[in-house]
């Protein structure tokens, strides 16, 4: 089982950051780093039933309770049997706990394409929405982006079909 954890302290109130978390999959969400990746769409509205995902990654809402907690049931990628989703926990009146939680098992060609291919790609985006979630509610604090590794970079241009083959390019050389 995989479980792949990430979660931000957030100087702020839990209803404050719970509604960053009802904007998910809208015309105004304010929490999925769409700015580099993917956006993340649904059929309809955030709820439960609700099918969509971001890139090739799919999943339906299996629970949500607006301002608290959303989880994901995967689809794909083939392997992914298990869930992801937020959480939005009060740790005082001026503090918030955002969780990202990831949880898998992985299963075929995933047990491979996890470690290499998708957890780097995932810890990526995951950052960059804490960071977005952040910079949303805290007055005067802009997180700028972090910089992607080079094997996210790399990962990245092998998805979109810009990878340049080391033989056909000379330039570096």
């Amino acid at each position: 089982m995989i479980r792949n954890v990430h979660h931000r302290m957030i100087p702020a109130d839990a209803r404050v950051v719970g509604e960053l978390l009802d904007t998910l999959a809208s015309d105004d969400d304010r929490l999925w780093p769409c700015h580099r990746w993917p956006a993340m769409r649904f059929t309809g509205p955030l709820g439960v039933g609700a099918v969509g995902g971001h890139g090739p990654v799919r999943y339906s809402c299996e629970d949500y309770v607006p301002g608290r907690r959303v989880t994901f049931r995967f689809r794909r990628p083939r392997g992914f049997v298990g869930t992801h989703g937020f959480v939005v926990e009060p740790v005082d009146a001026s503090r918030t706990r955002l969780t990202h939680r990831l949880e898998i098992d992985a299963r075929g060609p995933a047990r491979i394409g996890w470690p290499l291919i998708w957890r780097p790609l995932h810890d990526a985006l995951i950052e960059d929405a804490l960071d977005r979630a952040e910079n949303a509610v805290v007055p005067h604090r802009h997180r700028e982006p972090r910089p992607l590794s080079g094997y996210v970079r790399l990962l990245r241009r092998c998805a979109s079909g810009r990878a340049v083959h080391p033989r056909r390019d000379r330039s570096t050389v």
